[in-house]
């Protein structure tokens, strides 16, 4: 069995601090798509990743794998963007079984209506109380971390 390596006291204070502040913005954006938009931030997030994708929409799974999140909390969040006339889904025309969603012109009008609001919040919360220095070192150490997530070291991708 391996010896636990317990966090130092620099390593525990970034990790609390990782913690307090991704929850604090999390739910900083959350609230104010919710109350300006009537999004949650997983709804949004399902809205810029179809209107990247134009036309064409994307799989299902795809869009889950892209946004990171079960299939079936997927599933829930487009099927309430789908009764509100913002997205569709249909089969997909190369395998039956998987289903493409597409953004319609509404939602496509919803989201350019939520973006301003949602970048507003964005460079309150984070962007603009931080340096370009400090932007940077962010950046660059929360892609190191992610890259070695999606590579499958020590988490999900």
């Amino acid at each position: 069995m391996a010896k636990t390596r317990w966090l130092d006291e620099q390593e525990m204070a970034a990790w609390i601090a990782f913690l307090e502040v991704s929850h604090r913005v999390f739910r900083s954006v959350e609230a104010q798509l919710k109350e300006d938009e009537g999004l949650s931030h997983a709804q949004y997030e399902i809205l810029v990743k179809l209107s990247a994708a134009g036309d064409a929409g994307l799989r299902m799974t795809a869009l889950a794998d892209s946004l990171i999140t079960p299939k079936s909390g997927l599933t829930y969040q487009v099927g309430r963007l789908e009764k509100s006339g913002l997205v569709t889904r249909t089969a997909c025309d190369a395998d039956v079984r998987g289903v493409t969603a597409r953004i319609t012109a509404r939602g496509l009008d919803v989201l350019r209506a939520a973006a301003p609001g949602h970048v507003a919040r964005v460079r309150e919360v984070l962007i603009d109380l931080l340096d370009r220095p400090q932007l940077l070192a962010l950046a660059d150490a929360l892609s190191t971390v992610n890259g070695r997530l999606r590579e499958g070291a020590g988490g999900t991708a």
